[in-house]
Order: structure tokens, then C-alpha cells, then sequence
């Protein structure tokens, strides 16, 4: 009898069963495709391979004269970055393979089918697992509809890792951070990229300024970016693909591919259902992962709650501490939302949007430009935003468009999440010359008191 069988082994269930493992429990992992799961195979990691190509080609083709750096004859080979992206790939899931054997969990490279509580078949082998625990983590697929899902040849996420070559021309439709990502690797290699985005901004989670500067930055790149606007029809031609659009006006884009961004839906198979588990637009769980069902966790993607990598991972680990007996509780209230954008972006906790009486706080921007390590790499395009409470002192929230805003945002999850004041922060020497003194101008800010602005 195993004390649990974690199902899905991306970044929610190999942490899940590993913890478990650590916990002194005996587990089992059950995978139908490749260890990592989404974010591995077709997500964080491919994604993150791709761009760091494009972000080295772009800094090259910018910044080189300006440096005091010769180059000629610029290019880019597709395959060599394709190769990169797969390495990276292959030698994550070998990690992940390690991993799992030096904890000793059970590694089972099958389809899971969950018979009832306590009991898992593994399809292809015929065997069935006893367990007194099952966790869900069967994380989630791109999202597709009409008219997209009628028309043949339009790209998912999952189908830009599979390409053999460049597009001239490319329709993003979706502004979020999928869409921005891609337009972003795909801009910097000369691509004549197009997005479309339904909301009244791209990025339509972070504040509206964080937006702006995105949007900037893209457009210099040459991104026509539409918002506002909703696609209505697909027609696929013999080498492109025409899109008509309404928004504050009609308009029809043409292009050789069109990818289809728009978020990822729960992957919740008919086993699932069948065992009468509360479901919503996800499986519903409490704070400690637990479903409707006892003895049943579900973490990740699969509740349709925060989709992100590093959520789904901690909540493994607080399903795996209820599964070992221990009480810990999920807490949202700190967590990083990243975007590998050009620049970065970064924000956590609560953003300026959220906020209904803004006389209870104090917000303070701190502008990139004024910063000297952003001078000395050409940078100038960003800020680091704070939200304080006025009376307290403590940060609420902090948003951050900036180079390496997705590592500055650590500063921002520790403070939100323990309650830390600015004054805190503040008394807390920041090195010179660093872009984290950017956090530092914006805490001073917040009194009035920022030194270098």
C-alpha cells in the first residue's frame, strides 16, 4: 500500500512526490509523456531557451556600435537555436529522472486512470496502485475555439517548438504573457509580428503603465499591436492566413502564420469527472489542496487558479505536508508573476489596479533612467513601482519593468509575504552599482525622500 500516487509529473508533481518521499512516505509518480510536464516541455524552459537566442541577437544588433564593439554580418541559425531549446529540454528531464530515484519515489511511465480514492490503474501495463493518498496534478493544454479551432494550420504554443523554419509574418492573437513572449523572440529575428489583444491593454493582469512600457519597447521593435479587438474570422489561403477583426473599428490582418495565445485550460479527463469531484472551471480544493473527495488532492494547473509554474510546485509541497500529516495552508498573497519580455517584468502582490481606496496607501515610482548600472548596459526603458500601506509602513505590492526583473522581484515576495515595512527595506544596504537600487529609489520614494530623482 503506497501512502500516495501523485498523477502528472511536471513542476506540481515531481516537487509533490518528492516531498513525500523526504516526509518519509511511500510514493508513487505517474506520467503518460515526458518528465517536467508544460513548463519543461512546452512552456517555461522551451520558451526561456528561445528567447535568451533572441535577447543575445537583439543586445548584438543594439547595443554593439555603441559599445565599442565591431560585428558584420549579423545572423541567426534556427536549427542551432532549436538545438539549444531541445538540450535544455532533454537535460531537464534527466534531472527530474535523478531526482526522483535519489528520493526513491516509484517512477511510472504510464497513463494513469483513477479507478476510485484508493485506487490507480496504470493503462498500458495493467497494473493497479493502492494508495492511500491521490494527487492530481495533470496540469493543462493551450486553449483553443472558434473560429481558430476550424481552420487548419493555426499554431498553438506548443506548435512554435515544433517549427523548421522562420514565418515572415505572424499574428499573435493575445496580449497576456504567452503572446508578449513570443512576439518578443519573434520581433528580435526580424519576424513582422502583429498582435491582437481583446482587453483594453496587452498585459492585461499588470497596471496599465507596466503595460505602456511594454508596449514601447515592443513597437520599436516593429510590433503592430492591436487592442480593443476581437478576431472574428479565420480564412486560410494557400500561403497565409487572412484574419478579419472588430474593435473600434473593422480591420482584416493577413498573415503567414497566426498563433493562438489566449491561456491554457485544465486537462481534466473523464476518469476525473467520473468521480463526482467538485469542479468548477478547475477542480475546487481548500487551502490544504484537499478536494470534495477525502484522501484526493489536486494541485497546479488542473484547478485553473494560478497557472504558474512555481505555484503549482508549492502547492505540491503543502499537499504533500497534509498527505504526511503536518497542517500548512496555501497563501497567495505573494506570488511573483514574471514576464521575459524585453525589458523584464515582475510584479507581486497587490498592483495599482486592485487597489479601490488608494487614500490608504502610498505609491512611489522610481524611473529605470535614473539608475547608473542601467546606464552603463544602455538600458532606460522601465521603473520599479511600491505600494505601501500609509499607516503601517509595510509593502503591499511592487511591480517592476526592468533587465533581470524577473530575479529583482525576490525582494518585493519576501516583504509582501512577511510583512516587511519600507523602512525595513530601506535600512537594508543595497550594493552600488546594481539595478536593485532601483527598488531602493522607489522605497525612499515613498516618503518623498528618493535621493536620485
Amino acid at each position: 500500500m503506497l501512502d500516495a500516487v501523485v498523477i502528472g509529473g511536471g513542476p506540481g508533481g515531481y516537487v509533490c512526490a518528492i516531498r513525500v518521499a523526504q516526509l518519509g512516505k511511500k510514493v508513487a509518480l505517474v506520467e503518460k509523456e515526458y518528465l517536467g510536464g508544460t513548463c519543461t516541455n512546452w512552456g517555461c524552459i522551451p520558451t526561456k531557451a528561445m528567447l535568451t537566442s533572441a535577447h543575445l541577437y537583439t543586445e548584438i544588433a543594439d547595443k554593439s556600435k555603441r559599445l565599442g564593439i565591431e560585428i558584420s554580418d549579423l545572423d541567426y541559425d534556427l536549427k542551432k537555436i532549436i538545438s539549444h531549446m531541445n538540450r535544455t529540454i532533454t537535460m531537464s528531464r534527466k534531472g527530474i529522472e535523478h531526482l526522483l530515484k535519489k528520493n526513491e519515489v516509484d517512477f511510472f511511465n504510464d497513463t494513469a486512470v483513477i479507478k476510485d480514492a484508493k485506487h490507480v490503474l496504470l493503462e498500458q501495463s495493467g497494473e493497479i496502485l493502492d494508495t492511500n493518498n491521490i494527487v492530481i496534478a495533470s496540469g493543462s493544454e493551450p486553449s483553443m475555439f472558434r473560429p481558430f479551432s476550424e481552420v487548419e494550420g493555426i499554431w498553438t504554443s506548443n506548435d512554435v517548438f515544433r517549427m523548421e523554419e522562420m514565418p515572415e509574418s505572424l499574428v499573435i492573437v493575445g496580449g497576456g504573457v504567452i503572446g508578449v513572449e513570443f512576439a518578443t523572440f519573434f520581433s528580435s529575428l526580424g519576424v513582422k509580428t502583429t498582435i491582437v489583444e481583446l482587453a483594453d491593454h496587452i498585459l492585461p493582469y499588470e497596471d496599465s503603465d507596466v503595460a505602456d512600457d511594454i508596449r514601447k519597447s515592443l513597437t520599436r521593435q516593429g510590433v503592430e499591436i492591436i487592442e480593443k479587438t476581437e478576431v472574428t474570422e479565420v480564412e486560410k489561403e494557400e500561403c497565409s492566413f487572412i484574419l478579419n477583426a472588430e474593435g473600434e473599428q473593422e480591420l482584416s490582418l493577413q498573415a503567414e502564420k497566426v498563433l493562438v495565445a489566449v491561456g491554457r485550460r485544465p486537462n481534466i479527463t473523464d476518469d476525473i469527472r467520473e468521480l463526482g469531484l467538485k469542479i468548477e472551471r478547475g477542480i475546487v480544493t481548500n487551502s490544504r489542496m484537499q478536494t470534495s473527495l477525502e484522501g484526493i488532492y489536486a494541485i497546479g494547473d488542473i484547478r485553473a487558479g494560478i497557472m504558474l509554474a512555481h505555484v503549482a510546485s508549492y502547492e505540491g509541497i503543502v499537499a504533500a505536508h497534509n498527505i504526511a500529516g503536518d497542517e500548512i495552508e496555501m497563501d497567495y498573497s505573494a506570488v511573483p508573476s514574471i514576464i521575459f519580455s524585453s525589458p523584464e517584468v515582475a510584479s507581486t502582490g497587490l498592483r495599482e489596479a486592485d487597489i479601490d481606496d488608494k487614500e490608504k496607501v502610498k505609491i512611489a515610482k522610481f524611473p529605470l533612467s535614473a539608475n547608473g548600472r542601467a546606464r552603463t548596459v544602455l538600458e532606460n526603458t522601465g521603473f520599479v513601482k511600491v505600494i505601501a500601506d500609509k499607516e503601517s509602513g509595510k509593502v503591499l505590492g511592487m511591480s517592476i519593468v526592468s533587465p533581470s526583473a524577473t530575479e529583482l522581484i525576490m525582494e518585493g515576495v519576501v516583504a509582501v509575504r512577511n510583512g516587511l515595512t519600507v523602512e525595513d527595506l530601506e535600512n537594508s544596504i543595497h550594493p552600488h552599482p546594481t539595478l536593485s537600487e532601483t527598488i531602493l529609489g522607489a522605497l525612499e520614494g515613498v516618503d518623498g525622500m528618493s535621493i536620485h530623482i
